[in-house]
């Protein structure tokens, strides 16, 4: 639709918003966002999630124009193309660095909640006999050394099965329906894997990883952890994405073998290809101005202002004249950030330039490696 410079369009050109809903609706979570029904003027219903707290949305929406951008290079390759291989994205709109609003997917649900969500979880339902997800949990905390913990994981796996295949056959009991849906869910996971471990992508326990329940695909939420900030988290996260067996589980008895790996390495095939344009964007962002203020309080140089993003910190300094200007101090984070990832789309892997196949490899195996899923972060539920 052409934009009109003097706002005149005809009536019903489009849907406009006429008021919202009587009443909303919580979620979940800590900051507890709330549901908006808004109403349009072509009579349909609007949702529209309400955020507020500190969940800096500036981020999000950065990333999903990421996602955009390699959904143009996906698109623009004939191999991953014809495969309709992209990443689902949403809409994005921050309003100040503790509110915003994001578009509502229909038809959706947490991983979690399908997975482990109390007796309504497939695991409950398909397995009540294993061993429970919190009670695992509870298990691996307990667990201190990193031998203690690679023992318990082992024993959690004897007794605490994959159930993921059981949502194609909830959902697409036609046979053409299944097979064509459970393809579409082994390329989602692939590209959504790839271009996270690109981006450095962390955080990505259950909860952040939603299915669409009419297209098999991943929609990941949440990207407060980017740029290989797990890292330095409390408990590191030590794999590159989730490929946890309930998710492998999905994808039939190749598992990993087949759409999965052959998908991988199309998609790193166009992320490398174009490594040029994906550095550059990166490196326009880490230097973007929407950042958080912050002043170092207890520092020697209290003319050293830091700011922190999802690359890092920055730090500007105050000369002598009181003008603002970057200090190479905190730009350093920063700098890491862009290596790492130049690092990854040449294709160096522990210090080895690996080929694509060969990269892909090493990844598939981290992912899956039981002693760093064993020590990974119980929150983040490895064995799920």
């Amino acid at each position: 639709m052409a934009v009109d410079p003097a706002c005149k369009y005809p009536d019903g050109s489009f849907p406009y918003f006429l008021h919202f809903a009587d009443s909303t609706r919580l979620v979940g979570g800590i900051n507890e966002p709330k549901l908006l029904g808004c109403h349009g003027s072509d009579g349909q219903v609007y949702r529209q999630l309400a955020k507020s707290g500190n969940d800096d949305l500036r981020q999000d929406a950065v990333i999903q124009q990421f996602f955009g951008l390699v959904n143009t290079l996906l698109k623009q390759n004939t191999s991953t193309n014809s495969r309709s291989m992209r990443i689902r994205t949403y809409k994005v709109i921050p309003f100040s660095p503790e509110a915003g609003l994001l578009e509502w997917v229909d038809e959706t649900v947490l991983l979690s909640n399908y997975l482990i969500r109390d007796k309504k979880g497939a695991h409950e339902r398909y397995r009540p006999h294993d061993m429970k997800s919190r009670d695992i949990s509870q298990m691996m905390r307990d667990a201190v050394t990193a031998e203690a913990q690679h023992k318990m994981y082992e024993e959690v796996c004897e007794n605490f099965k994959p159930v993921m295949h059981n949502f194609f056959l909830e959902h697409y009991p036609d046979p053409s329906n299944w097979f064509e849906r459970r393809v579409a869910y082994s390329r989602s996971c692939a590209v959504n894997s790839i271009v996270g471990y690109v981006i450095g992508l962390g955080d990505r326990h259950s909860s952040n990883i939603m299915i669409d329940k009419w297209t098999a695909e991943f929609i990941h939420i949440d990207f407060g952890v980017t740029f290989e900030q797990g890292l330095t988290l409390k408990t590191p996260e030590r794999v590159p994405f989730r490929l946890t067996r309930d998710i492998v589980d999905g994808m039939g008895a190749c598992g990993v073998e087949g759409i999965m790996r052959r998908c991988c390495e199309e998609t790193m095939k166009v992320l490398r290809s174009n490594r040029d344009a994906l550095t550059t964007i990166i490196a326009v962002l880490v230097h973007d101005p929407i950042l958080k203020w912050a002043v170092g309080g207890r520092r020697q140089n209290a003319n050293i202002f830091r700011t922190t993003t999802m690359f890092g910190t920055i730090a500007y300094a105050l000369n002598p004249d009181r003008e603002v200007v970057p200090s190479d101090e905190g730009n350093l984070d920063a700098e890491r950030a862009l290596m790492r990832v130049k690092q990854k789309l040449d294709g160096y892997e522990d210090g080895e330039l690996r080929s694509i196949e060969g990269q892909v490899q090493q990844l598939l195996h981290d992912a899956r490696d039981p002693h760093k899923l064993a020590v990974m972060y119980a929150g983040w539920a490895p064995w799920v």
